[in-house]
């Protein structure tokens, strides 16, 4: 296998939750309601998961090892596009986050922010994804040699294996936090 097929898979799961995003923002949009649940859950899932986990193979990792490399300028200028959208993510679930947060709290002016916001996502990570699996995926590998995409693939576990354990430590640090100073 190679290295960028654990990433692919890891799309596939993304992908899931772009899917169960698109079924919300038609609830919002029908119904001119959200469910705080699923948001909750949802934002969980894509700063831990999509960000975290996803994006930081990708950028510690596969794209640190290519910054390396002497690409094409396609490929450079397609690395910077994907690092640029991995930012704009980070931003929009950053606000998605705090509109969901007012909403909570019973401010139902941040509904159209909410569906703003995830229709933003669903949109943006719906086309992030077609460009790393069909243009950029593939054609990179050819940068690294057989021990390279070994290398790789065990980093990429390494990363999901210390990853774990790291999430749930800062889990456990913030609400120790939080419980000391109350």
């Amino acid at each position: 296998m190679l290295p960028v097929g654990l990433l692919m898979i890891e799309h596939r799961i993304i992908e899931r939750m772009i899917s169960l995003m698109t079924l919300e923002l038609k609830k919002i949009t029908e119904e001119n309601k959200a469910d705080p649940d699923f948001l909750s859950a949802a934002l969980d899932f894509l700063k831990i998961y999509a960000d975290k986990c996803h994006h930081g193979k990708e950028e510690d990792i596969l794209f640190t090892v290519l910054e390396q490399k002497s690409l094409a300028e396609e490929h450079k200028k397609m690395l910077k596009e994907l690092l640029e959208e991995h930012v704009a993510s980070r931003k929009i679930v950053a606000v998605l986050t705090e509109s969901a947060d007012k909403y909570a709290h019973a401010d139902n002016f941040a509904l159209k922010d909410i569906a703003g916001n995830i229709q933003a996502l669903v949109q943006l990570y719906s086309q992030h994804i077609v460009k790393e699996d069909k243009v950029f995926f593939l054609p990179v590998m050819e940068y690294l040699s057989k021990q390279e995409q070994d290398k790789m693939i065990r980093d990429f576990r390494n990363f999901d294996r210390d990853f774990i354990h790291e999430a749930y430590k800062n889990t456990l640090k913030k609400w120790e936090c939080k419980k000391s100073n109350s």
